[in-house]
């Protein structure tokens, strides 16, 4: 007998949205008009894209510090035009990048507690673009690897560690770039473009190497993001402005392998997918659900699984890495939902009834382990994410010290030659007493105002107290 229901372990999945007390309130997100995600999270920190007057700001929260945001909370306030997309570091939990509206490209490194004041001197600024930086992404292998999308439709790959764009992809996008991604193991990337059009870009060759034309024949923005099996999953619109999702194998782009029609809203599709269990969930910005799918080998590839609804439509949506998620409650997505004026999460979780540890659900993961250096992707080697197990729930190890070696322009200029024959040594050599330098200041800077703190707080107190006495007579 032919079975009526596909089996999948994901059938059950069902979504939850976290008690009022877990979420995090008054917090003014960002109103800015660009289709990013205004929201990026890691198993330390959850960062959100908030309003600033006269610049650009993003709020960093540490995941515990739920409740009401006040409004003085310190932001990181470096950019002179607001911020429009946001990534954290895959291999430290402390860095995170930003791209605004000022053109420039600026690397953060949060403090490990939080911050205490507002930030607004990045480790390091990245300046290329010559229009608004609209897409943020690192590169998921290789260390300090980082590339940024403008909208003078340039895509440039910089090597954060010297502060260098060592990749510039020019006269590939006759348009706006809507996003970009990289493939599993960050020898490729795939790009969505207004002009319609899907490319697959060997970024280190510096040619495309497959490319659909009208992949949705919508005007609406589209998205393109990378499988594991190296297939291509896209979002956009059909001519009649119905949401599509469909799915293209690299190797045959003419047509997709299949497509499907699901709505008639008007709110992008921004998708996050899950390489492990083959998941790839669907945020429409102003919806108020959350669609998620299967992928499998079989017709018709793309399986509908369920929708997580609720009332208040979504304003962005931060997508937490497996390393952060709850194993013992079966916990196997959770997202981060941004309202008008607040961050709530939501949790996916699948329904098991035994306690044990359910190792189908959470196979080996991506660890925050380079598997390369910046120096050997860049010559032309490749390498998979160095994967961990999630059995024991993810135990952090110490996070490398996040460092950027300034080349010496006056150097470059006397001898060239010696200098690319061993900058890892030469900057190996001098930096251990910079960073403990840098270290210790920055321990110093949080005393200080720790300590202003209390002394404020304690002329509070006095003068409450001489309040009390005051009134007592």
């Amino acid at each position: 007998m032919k079975r009526v229901v596909r089996q999948s372990k994901f059938r059950h999945v069902f979504g939850q949205a976290v008690k009022n007390d877990q979420c995090y309130d008054d917090i003014r997100v960002s109103r800015v008009t660009w289709d990013s995600a205004f929201c990026a999270v890691n198993p330390k920190f959850v960062a959100i894209i908030v309003e600033a007057s006269g610049g650009g700001a993003f709020l960093v929260l540490p995941l515990h510090k739920t409740g009401r945001i006040d409004k003085s909370y310190p932001t990181v306030c470096g950019h002179t035009g607001p911020v429009l997309d946001i990534d954290w570091c895959p291999h430290n939990d402390q860095v995170i990048a930003s791209g605004s509206e000022d053109c420039s490209v600026m690397v953060w490194q949060i403090p490990e507690n939080g911050l205490v004041t507002p930030m607004s001197e990045p480790v390091v600024a990245l300046e290329g673009h010559s229009k608004r930086v609209g897409v943020i992404t690192w590169h998921p292998t290789a260390h300090n690897v980082l590339l940024s999308a403008g909208c003078d439709n340039v895509i440039i790959i910089w090597n954060v560690g010297t502060g260098e764009a060592m990749i510039t992809l020019e006269d590939m996008h006759p348009d706006v770039i809507y996003n970009v991604c990289w493939n599993r193991s960050g020898s490729l990337i795939c790009t969505a473009c207004k002009d319609k059009g899907i490319r697959v870009i060997d970024p280190r060759k510096e040619t495309i190497i497959a490319e659909k034309e009208k992949a949705h024949e919508g005007a609406r923005p589209m998205r393109a993001i990378f499988l594991a099996d190296g297939n291509i999953l896209t979002t956009g619109f059909s001519r009649m402005s119905e949401r599509q999702v469909a799915l293209w194998n690299m190797q045959n782009m003419e047509e997709p392998m299949t497509v499907s029609e699901m709505d008639t809203s008007n709110g992008v599709l921004l998708p996050f997918y899950d390489p492990d269990t083959n998941v790839v969930y669907l945020c429409g910005k102003g919806d108020s659900s959350i669609r998620y799918f299967e992928i499998t080998d079989e017709a018709p590839y793309v399986h509908f699984l369920n929708t997580f609804a609720s009332k208040e439509p979504q304003r962005g949506m931060g997508f937490m890495s497996k390393r952060g998620l709850d194993v013992n409650k079966c916990e196997i997505a959770r997202f981060y939902k941004l309202h008008e004026r607040k961050c709530e999460p939501i949790v996916m979780t699948v329904p098991r009834k035994s306690e044990m540890f359910q190792d189908d659900l959470y196979p080996d993961t991506a660890g925050p382990d380079p598997a390369l250096e910046a120096e050997e992707w860049f010559e032309g080697k490749n390498g998979d994410p160095i994967l961990i197990s999630l059995k024991n729930g993810f135990v952090p190890v110490k996070n490398r010290e996040f460092k950027v070696v300034k080349k010496n322009v006056l150097d470059s200029k006397v001898s060239k030659k010696s200098e690319n024959s061993s900058p890892a040594n030469k900057s190996a050599s001098s930096t251990p007493s910079i960073k403990s330098e840098a270290k210790m200041d920055e321990i110093l800077k949080e005393i200080k105002s720790l300590k202003d703190l209390i002394s404020s707080q304690e002329k509070r107190i006095i003068k409450l107290e001489e309040q009390m006495s005051q009134m007592a007579i």
